[in-house]
């Protein structure tokens, strides 16, 4: 039987969604077979870093992110702290590395907060690092991305760890950040294309980070995005460094979440053409670090395109039983990609014993989805709940 231009465009949907299943089990084997792992020297030369820590109305985990910083196994750096629409008058740091920013007009947008922080630079810091206000950094942070400064990268995401898992919602929170970190950043950059960018506990060549953003007016969430299709559209690899910690609160109340990825789901609608833009450029120049990128940028969030093919094998119970088998193994051989990332990743128990609630998850998600439309109308900023001190996560 002749397939209709309908049957064809129903092939095309299914396969254009059917691909991000086996993509990470594809690129696993792809490294396991291909990539050998080469250990970079240490670095032995201190840079110098301007540290820009942004806050937007809260302030009450900066004390503890400015202690943290100050423990830093560095000796060049400076923290600059931009206050965003807060009350700063309780804010006193006696540390002559620290600078507190308060901008008189309120600026609610990343870029801008970071902007302002960089025309107000001490000195000329050669590189600088990003970190929210409620992270926490590990205190050879700086030291591990020299790593990869010296080895010739110019841009470095590190690992967000889990600073809480006191929720199931935490929990479930740090399962799919593990499951980002290592296809998104390890498998993707060791690969030969570049990690993608996290918000925080990244950090940059300063004429770089400059170049890239300095005159794109970036407002809402999603900087991260404007920021790495940039880099990779000039063929930079973006590097990742797995020892580069900074500890990250995750969300662990049903409203936190629902917000939160409103405006992750807004930011991934409005910036997810970069990946064709980006493909084109890797077909141009015959780009691995493109191509694969470009591939990955095209990827829905995680509960879109495993809602969307639990709906298709459905769907084809009553079309094609051949395609319900071969959707089946996709959804199976995406479950077997997604405990491999736990297993290799040192993941707490209790992270497992949290997966039996991912229904319960994605359907806050699809909450979030109905509301993606207006997020950043509601709010600019995650409302921290939990504790400025790290968990035993061990």
């Amino acid at each position: 039987m002749p397939l209709t231009l309908i049957s064809i465009l129903w092939i095309i949907l299914q396969v254009l969604i059917g691909y991000h299943l086996v993509m990470p089990v594809l690129m696993y084997i792809a490294h396991l077979l291909f990539i050998r792992h080469k250990t970079l020297p240490q670095a032995l030369k201190e840079s110098d870093y301007g540290i820009i820590v942004t806050a937007y109305e809260q302030t009450n985990t900066l004390p503890a992110v400015v202690r943290s910083l100050l423990q830093l196994n560095y000796s060049n750096y400076m923290i600059y702290i931009v206050a965003d629409k807060c009350d700063v008058s309780d804010l006193h740091f006696n540390d002559e590395r620290v600078v507190v920013l308060r901008p008189p007009e309120t600026l609610a947008s990343n870029t801008r907060s970071h902007f302002y922080a960089i025309h107000r630079f001490v000195r000329a810091h050669d590189r600088l690092t990003i970190i929210d206000s409620d992270n926490l950094a590990h205190p050879d942070y700086l030291k591990e991305l020299d790593v990869f400064f010296n080895n010739g990268f110019r841009a470095v995401q590190g690992v967000r760890m889990a600073k809480n898992l006191n929720t199931t919602y935490a929990c479930l929170d740090a399962a799919r950040d593990i499951y980002y970190h290592y296809y998104d950043g390890k498998i993707l950059f060791e690969l030969g294309s570049s990690a993608t960018l996290a918000g925080s506990g990244m950090a940059f060549e300063t004429a770089l980070y400059r170049e890239c953003l300095e005159h794109n007016d970036v407002t809402g969430a999603g900087f991260d995005k404007v920021l790495q299709a940039a880099i990779v559209k000039k063929n930079i690899q973006i590097a990742f460094a797995e020892k580069a910690l900074v500890y990250d609160e995750k969300t662990s109340e049903s409203a936190q979440l629902v917000n939160q990825r409103a405006r992750w789901i807004n930011t991934w609608f409005k910036y997810f053409g970069y990946g064709f833009s980006i493909l084109g450029y890797g077909l141009k120049n015959m780009s691995r670090n493109q191509l694969l990128f470009g591939l990955v940028l095209l990827r829905p969030p995680l509960f879109i395109f495993l809602i969307l093919s639990g709906l298709f094998l459905f769907i084809n119970i009553w079309l094609s039983v051949s395609a319900v088998i071969i959707w089946a193994v996709a959804l199976l051989l995406f479950v077997a990609g997604f405990g491999i990332a736990l297993a290799l990743s040192h993941t707490d128990k209790r992270i497992y014993r949290s997966l039996v609630n991912i229904p319960k998850f994605m359907f806050f998600q699809v909450l979030s989805l109905l509301r993606a439309r207006t997020a950043n109308k509601r709010s600019v900023a995650t409302t921290h709940y939990h504790s400025s001190e790290i968990e035993d996560i061990s």
